[in-house]
Order: C-alpha cells, then sequence, then structure tokens
C-alpha cells in the first residue's frame, strides 16, 4: 500500500534572527521548540505516515536533545547549500512506498490539520497543491528609493504557504531535472514544479500559518501560545432569598413592579430576585452577602431600591478585574404569575448591567402548594452568575 510523507526542511541558519542566536528552528516557544512543534503538527495527523526532517550538518546534537523520537519520525538527513538542496535530500531518503509527499517550512509550526488535509486532497497526477491565503492589504510597487511607483491589483493575488503537495515521482524527477542544469534559485517546490511543467493548483491554507523569521515573529509566535495556554479564570456564584408577603398592591421583582394584592416585606424593597443575583455576583469574589454590605440594621437603606445594591456588586466585581457574562434568576411563587413581565424585567437586568439580553434568564416556578411558598406567605429566588476574570 501506498504512503504519505512529509519533509521538513530544517538546515537554515536564520540569518534574520539577528547575530549569536540559535537558529530559529531550535528556538523556544513556550516550552518546545519551534521545529518540534511543526513536526508534532504532522506526525499527529491520521493521513501523515512519515515525517522525514532535513538538518544542518552542524545540528545533530541539538536536534537529538530538543527533538523527541516518534513512530513516524524517520532519522534526520543533511540538508545542501541551499533550501532547494535540502528538499532534494530529504525527498531522495523517503521510503519506496511513498505516494504523495508534503514539504514544509520548519518555521512554519501552527499549520492546521485541515489545511494538511486540504493539501493533500488537492494531489493528483501532474498537478501540485499550494496551499495560500488571499491578499487583504493593498499592494504597492516601489522604486529603489521607497518611491511608490503604482499600486498593484490584488485581486489575483495569493500568499503562498507551505506545506506543498506533489506526486513523489513528479517533484522528484522535477527536482532532479534543476539539479542536472545547475538551476537552483527558485524560492519554493511549487516554482521547481511550475518550470518542469507540473500544473500548480490553490488550495485553501490558514491565516494563522505564518513563517517564523524574525525576533518579532518570534515574539508574536509566544504572545499567541501564552493566551492559548492560559486557563481561563471563569468563576460562577450563587445566591438564594426570600422574603415574606404582607398587606400592599404589588411585588418588586428583579426590578419591575409586578401588580398583586401582597406586597414583599423587608427593610429595602425587598426584591427576592435582584437581591439573589447581588449575593451570586458577591461570590465570585468571595466578598460576603448583601447583608454585610447594606445591614437591615442601618436606617440608610430602609425601602432603599435593590437596583443599587446590584450596581454596587457589578462594581466590585470590575474592580476585582471581572467581566459579568451571564445572569441567572429563578422567582419561586405562587403568585403572582411571572410569565408576563419576564421579558420586562430581563429588559431591566440588560441595561442595568450592561449585558446583551441574551445573557440575562429569568425564570420561574411554583412550589407546588408545599411549605410557606406554597401557602403564599413567600416569595424566595435563586440565582447564578458567571463572571469572567483576566
Amino acid at each position: 500500500m501506498s504512503s504519505n510523507a512529509v519533509v521538513i526542511v530544517a538546515a537554515g541558519r536564520g540569518s534574520r534572527m539577528g547575530s549569536g542566536s540559535s537558529p530559529k528552528q531550535y528556538l523556544d516557544l513556550e516550552g518546545e521548540c519551534v521545529l518540534a512543534r511543526t513536526i508534532r503538527q504532522f506526525a499527529g495527523h491520521p493521513e501523515i505516515n512519515h515525517v522525514q526532517v532535513v538538518i544542518h550538518a552542524d545540528d545533530h546534537d541539538v536536534y537529538g536533545d530538543l527533538i523527541k523520537p516518534h513512530d513516524k519520525l524517520l532519522p534526520p538527513v543533511n540538508g545542501g547549500a541551499t533550501r532547494q538542496a535540502s528538499c532534494k535530500a530529504g525527498i531522495d531518503h523517503l521510503p519506496p512506498d511513498v505516494k504523495k509527499v508534503l514539504i514544509h517550512d520548519a518555521a512554519r509550526p501552527f499549520v492546521s490539520a485541515s489545511t494538511i488535509t486540504n493539501v493533500l486532497e488537492g494531489i493528483s497526477e501532474n498537478i501540485c497543491a499550494l496551499p495560500a491565503s488571499a491578499i487583504a492589504d493593498t499592494v504597492k510597487k516601489a522604486d529603489k528609493d521607497g518611491s511608490v511607483i503604482e499600486t498593484v491589483d490584488r485581486t489575483d493575488l495569493y500568499l503562498a504557504q507551505t506545506p506543498q503537495g506533489f506526486l513523489l515521482g513528479e517533484i522528484e524527477g522535477a527536482h532532479g531535472k534543476a539539479a542536472e542544469q545547475n538551476l537552483n534559485d527558485f524560492t519554493d517546490d511549487a516554482a521547481v514544479a511550475e518550470w518542469a511543467g507540473l500544473k500548480v493548483r490553490l488550495v485553501e491554507g490558514n491565516k494563522e500559518n505564518t513563517k517564523i523569521t524574525t525576533v518579532e515573529d518570534l515574539e508574536a509566535a509566544r504572545k499567541k501560545l501564552a493566551m492559548e495556554n492560559r486557563i481561563a479564570d471563569v468563576r460562577t456564584g450563587s445566591g438564594y432569598d426570600i422574603h415574606t408577603l404582607g398587606p400592599g398592591d404589588g411585588v418588586i421583582l428583579c426590578g419591575v413592579k409586578v401588580p398583586h394584592d401582597q406586597s414583599l416585606q423587608g427593610h429595602s424593597d425587598a426584591d427576592v430576585g435582584l437581591h439573589a443575583l447581588t449575593d451570586a455576583l458577591l461570590g465570585t469574589i468571595g466578598a460576603g452577602d448583601i447583608g454585610s454590605h447594606f445591614p437591615p440594621s442601618d436606617a440608610k437603606w430602609k425601602g432603599a431600591n435593590s437596583d443599587h445594591f446590584l450596581l454596587h456588586a457589578i462594581s466590585l466585581v470590575k474592580d476585582a478585574g471581572g467581566t459579568v457574562t451571564n445572569m441567572d434568576v429563578t422567582i419561586i411563587c405562587e403568585a403572582p404569575k411571572i410569565g408576563p413581565h419576564r421579558d420586562t424585567m430581563r429588559a431591566h437586568l440588560a441595561e442595568l448591567c450592561g449585558l446583551e439580553l441574551n445573557r440575562i434568564s429569568v425564570k420561574a416556578t411554583t412550589n407546588e402548594k408545599i411549605g410557606a411558598i406554597g401557602r403564599e406567605e413567600g416569595i424566595a429566588a435563586l440565582a447564578s452568575t458567571t463572571v469572567v476574570f483576566q
């Protein structure tokens, strides 16, 4: 049966990294060298059977120290004086059962599995596959002094990526023919294939598949991985509140007055929905409960609008570096009916907290005539909140 292989070209010196630095393919990228990450992308792909790395003759020791063995990883081979010669060396050492070969830059550690698949699927007789992305920026042509000569039409322009894919026999023949004619200035393997008369077809690449060439590229790659590897600090809080019912003409729930033949009794406006949400938010930062911030013994809060309590909790969360992303409250009562007022409550909370409406949930349930709530002696609320911290 035929197999698929990748040749990873890692014999370069990376001169644009600056003097004194190790070749870029061996520089650290969040605990793993660039080349190791590149190898892993291919070794982990189910359709790749062999990984052949081409290295500089001086790099065998560092390669052995940094690259872990893998059952798909073939022994490294020495590269040549040019990238083109190194590619040929890698191709020449592939097992005889290889039918399709991909050729990839070691300094592109962010190639995606989908790009690898796209390239493999794009290869056929006399057709090579080249992953590419359309140019989004305006393109200018300038003279040696840096003066713009013209604006280039970017409609049909693309940025070439690797891996570039070929039938092994075809690219092997193309490289051999180029070597015979002492042609060694091709910029990539697709250019060798074009010169040899093969058709090169574009396939979809991935925008993150950038090449690390400069110190700035390396730092950008490190920041990207640091962001991906950072464990998100997502916290949830829960709250509960209950108040008795007494004489009155309506209840305040989630900041909305709902007509009723009774009212909730409490030191403030006794809004169980907002009180439960306030406690849930305070819970995400370990800031106690609503009573510790607004004690019932303080006459200042008598009859207070509970919007104030919720806004205070949100302010504390923000000061701690948190962003509220979700609020969910369940009101438990036999009466009044919450359904007709649900959307008004959600809208009030969304406006109060600066959240999108789909991040606010207001639900209701009865207590099935059980206990004090079932006897319509009070109303309770359960709440949960989600907060993300930077």
